[in-house]
């Protein structure tokens, strides 16, 4: 593993990147987002089994296959990032039309466009626990925390992890101190996270990671264990990661736009129908380097869901509200996602 970078230095260059981010997404405020026609579509994916039906869809070419039924060829274009800033950023910008990060991202975006880009949530990428995993072993819980610690996550602050993280803080310090954790919080891609964890010597003592980066971590540390589980925090399974767009969008190309939809639907019975070729195709398109085995352990987990209606969102929505981090209360879940038919059953 190449040497940790110093945290100071981290920390300088996260604070310019911030700045420049910050930067781009007031010039995307102030701007329209460029019109398309139909028949193209820029999805912005990250990291982990989280974005498998994003994976499906792009090995089978659903997008393409379901674009022909609407009588329109699809040209789809695919990016990796990694943190809900860069998603949202990249959103903002016009760079990407479909976004995939967590609610928490999704949440803030949908705050911040609200009444300019409305940008709202297309679909869920099913419910998954979401484990913080400490490589200390005197971390039972999040309060054994020390400012000597540092806990990778996507994006701090923005991320669903961080928000999750949030929500836990409140519950054992008050929450006017839900952020407390936050300066200790760094962000780094999950790869560079699990790689941390396992090796151990580092400052990151702490992952709040996804699937399967958290199971790699248990499996390769024996000090590696939990300290945190997303669905205890939010109070049973819940949608984690999601994918979001502008009003614009959806409403300029309704014939891509439901052929992506329709993707997501195919990939997701695909995913529960057959998940050794679901895990087979994972590892090709994303070209992962995780066990086999551990992976079909996930994606057969009974705690794992593949769908794309959204599940018990809005307990994180209302902690948002309620601690000041979006201006906006949303009366439920549809006033951050889309009317659309697939979605009629979410929560």
């Amino acid at each position: 593993m190449p040497p940790s970078i110093p945290f100071a230095s981290r920390l300088t260059r996260a604070i310019t990147a911030a700045v420049l981010s910050l930067s781009l997404a007031a010039v995307a405020l102030a701007m329209p987002t460029p019109a398309h026609a139909e028949g193209r579509i820029r999805i912005a994916e990250q990291f982990g089994i989280v974005y498998l039906l994003l994976n499906v869809a792009r090995d089978q070419q659903l997008i393409e296959k379901h674009g022909k039924a609407e009588g329109v060829d699809i040209k789809v274009e695919w990016l990796k990032l990694s943190g809900g800033s860069a998603v949202n950023d990249a959103l903002l910008s016009g760079a990407v039309d479909i976004a995939g990060a967590g609610v928490g991202p999704l949440l803030t975006i949908w705050d911040r466009t609200y009444g300019k880009q409305n940008v709202k949530g297309v679909a869920s990428l099913g419910n998954f626990p979401y484990y913080l995993v400490s490589n200390r072993p005197e971390v039972k819980t999040i309060a054994d925390f020390t400012d000597k610690d540092r806990i990778a996550l996507p994006a701090v602050g923005v991320s669903v992890q961080s928000r999750v993280l949030q929500m836990a803080s409140a519950a054992v310090w008050g929450e006017a101190q839900y952020n407390k954790l936050d300066s200790i919080s760094v962000a780094l891609p999950h790869p560079d996270a699990t790689a941390a964890i396992i090796s151990g010597g580092t400052e990151i003592t702490g992952h709040f990671g996804n699937p399967p980066f958290q199971e790699q971590e248990l499996a390769g540390n024996p000090r590696a264990h939990i300290v945190l589980d997303s669905y205890k925090v939010l109070g049973g399974p819940s949608s984690s990661t999601v994918l979001f767009a502008t009003e614009k969008f959806r409403k300029d190309n309704p014939k891509t736009y439901k052929a992506f939809q329709d993707a997501l639907v195919e990939a997701a019975r695909f995913v529960r129908e057959h998940p050794d070729q679901a895990a087979d195709t994972y590892l090709r398109v994303a070209d992962a380097k995780q066990d086999r085995k551990l992976l079909l352990d996930i994606i057969t987990n009974p705690q794992v869901q593949f769908k794309v209606e959204p599940q018990n969102t809005y307990t994180l929505a209302r902690f948002m509200h309620r601690v000041g981090a979006i201006k906006h209360e949303p009366a439920s879940w549809r006033d951050y996602f889309f009317d659309d038919a697939v979605l009629a059953n979410g929560s």
